[in-house]
């Protein structure tokens, strides 16, 4: 049994380069010659990181050939070669991430004849199956969502003694672990709208938009705050995201109205922690405090919780987002210009229709 599992995956993946192929060369390439039709942009939003994607499988599915046993497929022994290219995989979430802009341009594009034609002369010239463009451009998609199913199956057909058995109970713990953060990160692209929503409700608000650096609202909550030595409390309320933490004040009489209030680099400051008591840096008695230091000056931030468990709950969220941030570093997330446009065109679209629904009220 283990056999067939290992000659189905061999299989999937020869059709899968196949499929990529097709891809880049019947569809990406053609597109390319076609200044008339489609820009670099549109480009970038329909096909992604596809060629990168492409690049990468001819690496791993070669890498898989020389592991593969012909004569005792059962022999063969893959789960180091999923392993060795475990971080490759992380390419697939900026595919992923894109994946429903792509849907979108397409969707938009096929309401020109011409268009429809020109997809389906390319599938034609390059002799691919009767699926349309859509279908092959959400292939990586399930791809990437099918590895833990298959090593999860290939797992259950590995004695405990098999030499491969160890590594590929590691490989199904590392893809499971991939398709879990693309998830994730899908979830929060997904959610991109409501952080421009929320910014567009902040009066006063200065500087860079939220997702120029953020993607991710982690925490929010009231804090007493001093800022540098001898200087007095201030109640605010803060909103922590990845990158920055964003300060806010409520309006006097309408507490749920906020003003921008300034906003706090996370990528410059360390948190640490304050104990009770008279503080030396600030000269003040503090009770459930916390400090964000600049790095590269003597600039200290002190912030006071009502409760211990408050405090502690900001520091979790602190390290969270350190977390958050190493992670998106290491697999390149970030907000394509694209996405950032159509959050602004979402919030412009829902202000509208709140100002529309406001004068009919009073009308």
């Amino acid at each position: 049994m283990r056999a067939n599992v290992i000659n189905e995956i061999m299989s999937t993946e020869r059709h899968y380069i196949k499929h990529l192929k097709d891809i880049c060369e019947g569809y990406l390439r053609q597109c390319r010659k076609r200044v008339d039709m489609f820009n670099d942009d549109q480009l970038k939003v329909i096909f992604g990181n596809i060629e990168d994607i492409y690049r990468f499988q001819m690496g791993f599915v070669r890498d898989l050939e020389k592991q593969y046993n012909t004569d005792d497929p059962h022999l063969s022994e893959i789960g180091p070669c999923f392993l060795e290219h475990q971080d490759g995989f992380w390419i697939y979430s900026e595919y992923c991430n894109n994946h429903l802009d792509a849907c979108m341009e397409l969707s938009k594009l096929m309401r020109d004849g011409r268009y429809q034609h020109f997809f389906e002369a390319c599938r034609l010239l390059q002799q691919m199956i009767d699926i349309a463009i859509d279908g092959f451009l959400l292939t990586p998609v399930q791809k990437i969502c099918k590895y833990p199913l298959q090593l999860a199956e290939l797992l259950k057909y590995t004695a405990l003694e098999h030499s491969d058995y160890r590594y590929v109970a590691a490989a199904l713990a590392v893809m499971r672990n991939v398709t879990q953060q693309i998830n994730e990160r899908k979830r929060r692209l997904e959610n991109i709208d409501k952080i421009a929503q929320w910014q567009a409700s902040v009066l006063d608000w200065e500087g860079d938009d939220i997702l120029d650096r953020s993607s991710e609202l982690i925490y929010t909550g009231e804090l007493s705050w001093i800022y540098q030595p001898y200087g007095r409390s201030q109640q605010r309320v803060f909103f922590l995201f990845d990158h920055q933490l964003v300060l806010c004040k409520k309006d006097l009489i309408r507490r749920d109205i906020l003003y921008y209030k300034g906003r706090i680099d996370m990528d410059r400051y360390d948190v640490r922690d304050a104990t009770d008591g008279r503080d030396d840096d600030f000269n003040v008695s503090v009770k459930n405090a916390f400090k964000l230091c600049n790095k590269d000056s003597e600039e200290i931030h002190i912030f006071l919780a009502k409760k211990p468990e408050e405090k502690n709950r900001w520091l979790r969220a602190f390290h969270e987002e350190r977390k958050m941030v190493q992670e998106d570093e290491k697999i390149g997330f970030e907000i394509s210009e694209y996405q950032k446009r159509q959050a602004a065109m979402t919030v412009r679209k829902v202000t509208k229709q709140k100002g529309e629904a406001t004068r009919r009220y009073q009308v």
